[in-house]
C-alpha cells in the first residue's frame, strides 16, 4: 500500500475563526493518537474532497508540511464533517500511525456472486453486515474481503469466522455475528411490514441538545 501525499498548513485558529479559514477554500482539521498531543492544520478544499472520498478509506496518508510537527506524519482519516446541504468537508479528523503498532479500522466487505438460495430456490438474498472490524499493521489493511456467496442456500447464513482473511490480521468483529442470509421471499416481506411498524424512541431532549455538533467550536 503506497502512501499518498498531503500538503497541509498548521493552524492556531480555533472555534469561529474556522469559518474564516472555510472562507479562504481551506478546511480546518486535527491529527491525534500515537501517544502525541493534538495537532490543528489545515488543507486545501480540493484536497479535502478528493481526499474524503469512500475509494481512500485506510488509505495512509504522509503529511507535508513546514512545521516541524506536521512534516512527516503517517495518517488515516478518522472522521469528517460535511455540510448539511453542499455535502462538502467542512472538518476531518485523522489518526497518527505507528507503522509498527496494530490498529483497528472497520473493513468493507464486497460479496461475490449469487446465492444459490436465489437463482434455484426464489429466496431474497439479505446482507446483515457491510463491513467488518479488523486490527492489522497500517501497511497491512487490506482494501476489502472478498465473500463469495454464490454456494449459500435458502435459509443459510454466512458468519463473521467464515471469512478469509491473512495470518497476520485479527478479526475482531464477533465470529458468530451474521453477514448476510437468504431468506423465503415471504419471510423477507414479513421482516419489512415489522421493521415499518417498530418506533424508535426519542432522545431525550437534554441529551438531543448535547448530542447536537458545535462545528464552529471544533478544533
Amino acid at each position: 500500500m503506497s502512501d499518498l501525499i498531503i500538503k497541509v498548513s498548521p493552524r492556531t485558529e480555533r472555534g469561529k475563526a474556522n469559518k474564516k479559514i472555510r472562507k479562504n477554500k481551506l478546511v480546518p482539521a486535527v491529527v491525534y493518537g500515537n501517544g502525541q498531543k493534538n495537532l490543528a492544520f489545515s488543507l486545501d478544499i480540493r484536497l479535502a474532497e478528493k481526499y474524503s472520498k469512500k475509494e481512500f478509506e485506510n488509505k495512509i496518508f504522509t503529511f507535508e508540511s513546514e512545521d516541524k510537527n506536521l512534516k512527516g506524519l503517517k495518517v488515516i482519516k478518522k472522521s469528517i464533517a460535511r455540510h448539511k446541504v453542499s455535502h462538502q468537508p467542512i472538518h476531518m479528523d485523522f489518526l497518527s500511525l505507528d507503522m509498527k503498532k496494530p490498529i483497528r479500522v472497520p473493513v468493507d466487505l464486497k460479496f461475490i456472486g449469487t446465492p444459490k438460495g436465489v437463482k434455484e430456490e426464489d429466496g431474497i438474498f439479505n446482507i446483515i453486515l457491510r463491513s467488518v472490524e479488523l486490527e492489522c499493521l497500517p501497511n497491512e489493511i487490506p482494501p476489502s474481503i472478498e465473500l463469495d456467496v454464490s454456494g449459500l442456500g435458502l435459509n443459510q447464513n454466512i458468519h463473521a469466522e467464515d471469512l478469509k482473511v491473512s495470518e497476520n490480521i485479527k478479526l475482531i468483529t464477533k465470529a458468530q455475528r451474521t453477514l448476510c442470509t437468504v431468506v423465503p421471499a415471504k419471510e423477507e416481506e414479513e421482516g419489512k411490514s415489522e421493521t415499518t411498524e417498530e418506533a424508535t424512541p426519542a432522545p431525550d431532549k437534554a441529551e438531543a441538545d448535547k448530542a447536537k455538533p458545535d462545528k464552529d467550536k471544533k478544533a
